[in-house]
């Protein structure tokens, strides 16, 4: 390889101040488009079904949508490769399950698109070290040991970037948790496009947080999210959980001594409560004020059994249709199949023309 200091041209330096901010770059002009993803890294739950699942559902008939399954992003931490084939399959079965229809939307395997892979590395040497250094996630994940967590996991986001900007998506439905990255996805961008002179060229995606289940706690600590990655199962209601399992959870679910509130403003102080309350809202399709109109003052031993049986009736078609995809796996694997085609023909000539921006050699 040649040093790069040894060139006659300089590097490009990086990107002028407030270039995120420049009203005089002409806006992208491009279709609306939505993408979105989940790892296969362990089985889905509530939080994953009102936060995301449902979202997809609504916007498979308002837009062009591409719903992925993550599995570059799952192996950043360590995965079993017997499972993770598995574990892709069973994501997939949630979408088409929850209502996503792989003839509105496209469904595919993040790894089946190659694309994803080299327009992170193009990515990778826009995005700066000073970006990732802020990002809390991986704060978070690694804590004190971030020497021992895999360069994978610190670049994440540029490959999350990279997942949005193949196909030039304005929309990404995002928790809370994640909009710092989609921040990082807009600043990337907007460094491309100035530093290419390609104005334009990618847009600068709008996260779509809002609605009920944007934030579904734990079962045992109203204060951390629901998450696959909780050692306890209590924790979380998995989508292929039985009414029984589900009824049990809920009724061992953490809440105070106290009867529900009768007010918005006590609720906002015990957070346990107000998960439960959350959590019956979104099912419900309800607010909060609606549930305490019908339960406030009540103890949680009637309030429990009333979201218990409300739960059962929302996911038992969901927890019937995965149990039939699972069984089936040709049948997952043929909407993977045409779903990655599909992406790629829409993934292909927007990292060709990138490919030529950058100014990679055009005859391959």
């Amino acid at each position: 390889m040649i040093d790069a200091a040894r060139r006659s041209t300089p590097l490009r330096q990086s990107a002028k101040p407030n270039i995120m901010n420049d009203q005089s770059l002409p806006p992208y002009a491009g279709p609306s488009r939505v993408f979105s993803g989940v790892q296969p890294s362990g089985a889905l739950h509530l939080g994953n079904y009102l936060g995301a699942l449902v979202k997809f559902v609504a916007l498979q008939d308002q837009m062009e949508c591409l719903f992925c399954v993550v599995d570059l992003h799952a192996i950043t931490a360590w995965q079993d490769p017997a499972l993770l084939v598995a574990q892709t399959r069973e994501i997939a079965a949630a979408y088409v399950a929850a209502g996503v229809d792989p003839q509105k939307a496209i469904i595919f395997p993040q790894s089946a698109v190659r694309e994803h892979a080299e327009l992170a590395w193009i990515l990778n040497c826009v995005a700066r070290l000073g970006w990732l250094d802020r990002m809390t996630q991986f704060k978070e994940k690694t804590g004190k040991h971030k020497e021992r967590a895999s360069v994978g996991l610190y670049t994440y986001p540029v490959l999350q970037a990279a997942d949005i900007l193949l196909y030039k998506a304005t929309h990404v439905p995002v928790g809370e948790d994640q909009k710092q990255h989609l921040e990082l996805t807009r600043d990337i961008a907007a460094k491309f496009n100035h530093d290419f002179t390609a104005p334009g060229f990618f847009p600068l995606t709008e996260p779509l947080i809002e609605g009920p289940g944007a934030r579904i706690m734990s079962l045992r600590d109203g204060l951390a999210k629901m998450s696959k990655s909780d050692p306890s199962d209590q924790s979380r209601i998995n989508l292929t959980d039985d009414a029984d399992a589900i009824a049990g959870k809920i009724r061992r679910a953490k809440t105070d001594p106290l009867p529900l509130p009768e007010t918005l403003e006590e609720l906002k102080i015990r957070p346990e409560a107000d998960n439960l309350v959350g959590l019956f809202a979104a099912l419900a399709g309800q607010s909060r004020g609606q549930v305490l109109q019908n339960f406030g003052g009540r103890g949680f031993g009637e309030f429990k059994p009333a979201l218990a049986d409300l739960m059962v009736a929302c996911l038992a078609p969901v927890t019937q249709n995965m149990r039939r995809l699972i069984a089936d796996p040709g049948e997952i694997d043929r909407i993977l199949v045409d779903g990655a085609d599909r992406a790629r023909a829409i993934a292909a000539p927007i990292l060709a023309e990138t490919r030529k921006i950058v100014g990679f050699w055009p005859g391959r």
